[in-house]
């Protein structure tokens, strides 16, 4: 099946959404973008999905984030969810989400994408569309790529602090460990040698001995 891989470019598509036409590369501009599809409009876990990524919204925006969903039905019926979602949000049932969803309504994008989920079939037995999410960088380059089945739900504060650290790691020589956190210690590359790494980290760099000698375990707090 056809889809993306880390470091491929995506796709120029052209699509209709809640938010009228779009160009995809026009619409990322110059932005990080995330792409997150859905199995299908008026469902259970979708729908409290949309409504997290919603209340998130602000923090997309301060990172200079565009999202865009989508889902395998029409517009009039992406607008008619969106009343749903808001609701479940608790609020006013408006036909408007702070992202427009996709509509993929014969599955094109999704086959293009390979975001079918082949074990989960809809009522005409064709495949439903998993839950994907992709991060795009400026360069509008696949830098992460999660792939759920349509039965468990994502969790979207784990995708904004995969974010955070797709985002020090572009421009920083560093690398975030396991758990990582904003805010804690990363660890410098393997890659770049002391002496470099004295000048590039001047809060300083601190080694963790290990039996093998070998001192690849070097952290520092993290950069500005």
């Amino acid at each position: 099946m056809p889809g993306l891989l880390l470091g491929d470019e995506a796709p120029d598509f052209e699509a209709d959404t809640t938010q009228g036409r779009i160009r995809f590369h026009d619409f990322l501009g110059d932005s990080w973008g995330i792409l997150f599809s859905h199995p299908r409009d008026f469902t259970p876990v979708c729908t409290t999905e949309l409504g997290r990524a919603a209340q998130l919204a602000p923090e997309f925006s301060k990172r200079n984030v565009k999202m865009i969903a989508l889902s395998i039905d029409s517009v009039q019926d992406h607008l008619s969810w969106c009343k749903d979602v808001n609701a479940y949000n608790g609020e006013q049932p408006a036909e408007k989400l702070p992202f427009p969803i996709i509509a993929d309504k014969n599955r094109e994008l999704a086959v293009k994408l390979g975001m079918l989920d082949p074990d989960e079939l809809d009522k005409d037995g064709m495949p439903l569309t998993a839950r994907v999410v992709f991060i795009f960088g400026p360069d509008k380059k696949l830098k992460l790529s999660i792939l759920y089945p349509a039965t468990t739900g994502r969790n979207f504060d784990e995708i904004l602090r995969v974010l955070d650290s797709l985002q020090l790691t572009a421009y920083k020589k560093v690398a975030t460990p396991v758990d990582w956190k904003p805010g804690d210690s990363v660890m410098v590359v393997p890659t770049l040698p002391d002496e470099e790494a004295k000048k590039l980290f001047p809060k300083g760099v601190f080694t963790k001995e290990l039996p093998s000698g070998k001192k690849y375990l070097r952290y520092t707090p993290q950069p500005e």
